[in-house]
């Protein structure tokens, strides 16, 4: 077997990484955190570079506007763009990364040409209307009903942590289309819908984290008609169509991150060396041992991204496994942090701070890691469900 890279791709790499060192030193300076606007403003701005140099939506389908590259290719773009430092998907990362890829997957022709390109070139900012205050963990249970009248649909309820709602133009958007009875299972009656945020009653009420940022919403929507139209997949079919959703949200869209992850590990370990912390045995020793779990993370993130494109561009459950362990791994990462760093680890306004309280939302965001188990145990295993 030949895993070396092909003169292809090593060219791939070398004009990428030419390409970032000319563009990344023009980008404006980044805005404030809180700066919402602004914040889209740039990152639909990296966005739009990527699209008119050919780098965005590598990972999409060429028939969903995409780039069609190699699974190698894509990985090459992930670690250099990590390495040079280049902005994250930010605002743009539902549509990028999971919205826009379930439409490539389940959508009409006419839905594809509609959505996908806005998506790509970063003109429209999608956000995530799955959970509700009743029904997080347990999806399935949600309440938000949309009743069909005539080419429309008519919803009432409200949804929670809806990532980027206060910026965003779209929502990928899950309501009951049909009530659960005792012909209707709880996973059946589901419908994944488009909806537009600018819809009359929609209401966005932003929620303040921990860490001080107000990435998260919670929306209110009261009699709010979304054109039939706009549902992806058929009535009903939704939970279906939501699998695929989530299958990209676990299995593919946290890759990115892992680069950043190994490259703060380096970071840390020159910290360590620096500051004489690199003398403890049991800190080198714990150093090491996340060294090997982020470089296995990596290798099933290759393994991942390669499922996906040889089975059509859909992520398979080996999705919840990766999930399962980057999040503790990451939560981790910034405990050993803390440790290496000490009192300068736990500055409220610095970068460590921030990103540490960051990890700790990673174990419940885009499936909880005891909903991952479940799914590894029942799945990937084979054992029989709980009752």
């Amino acid at each position: 077997m030949d895993l070396t890279y092909t003169d292809e791709e090593r060219e791939f790499r070398a004009r990428l990484r030419d390409w970032l060192g000319k563009t990344l030193p023009e980008l404006p300076a980044k805005p404030s955190p809180d700066d919402w606007p602004g914040r889209r403003a740039y990152d639909a701005g990296w966005q739009r570079r990527l699209y008119d140099a050919g780098y965005a939506g590598l990972h999409w389908p060429v028939d969903a506007g995409g780039r069609g590259a190699t699974p190698t290719q894509h990985l090459i773009f992930l670690e250099e763009t990590e390495r040079a430092g280049a902005p994250y998907v930010g605002a743009n990362f539902v549509g990028l990364l999971h919205a826009g890829p379930t439409i490539a997957a389940e959508g009409t022709a006419a839905q594809r040409a509609r959505w996908l390109p806005p998506v790509l070139r970063g003109d429209e900012v999608w956000c995530q209307g799955f959970s509700e205050p009743e029904a997080g963990s347990d999806l399935a249970a949600l309440r938000t009903r949309a009743v069909r009248d005539g080419d429309d649909y008519v919803i009432t309820g409200s949804k929670i942590w809806t990532s980027h709602a206060e910026v965003a133009d779209w929502c990928e958007l899950l309501v009951r289309t049909e009530p659960v009875s005792e012909a209707v299972p709880k996973h059946r009656g589901i419908s994944w819908l488009a909806m537009p945020m600018d819809a009359p009653g929609v209401t966005v009420r932003p929620l303040r984290t921990l860490a001080g940022s107000a990435e998260f919403a919670q929306v209110f929507l009261d009699e709010v008609r979304v054109p039939v139209a706009n549902r992806v997949g058929e009535e009903n079919d939704g939970w279906r169509v939501t699998m695929v959703t989530l299958s990209f949200e676990r299995g593919t869209a946290f890759v990115g991150d892992v680069v950043a992850c190994r490259r703060t590990l380096a970071g840390l370990a020159r910290a360590a060396k620096a500051n004489g912390r690199w003398d403890d045995p049991v800190l080198r020793r714990r150093l090491g041992r996340l060294y090997g779990e982020f470089g296995a993370l990596w290798r099933l993130t290759q393994w991942n991204v390669s499922e996906a494109q040889a089975s059509g561009g859909v992520p398979g459950v080996g999705g919840s496994v990766f999930k399962l362990a980057y999040s503790h791994a990451r939560q981790e990462l910034y405990d050993a942090a803390a440790q290496v760093l000490g009192a300068d680890s736990l500055a409220l306004d610095g970068e460590w701070m921030l990103d540490r309280l960051s990890s700790l939302s990673y174990t419940i965001a885009a499936g909880t890691s005891q909903i991952q188990r479940n799914i590894v145990a029942e799945r990937i295993l084979g054992l029989p469900k709980g009752r």
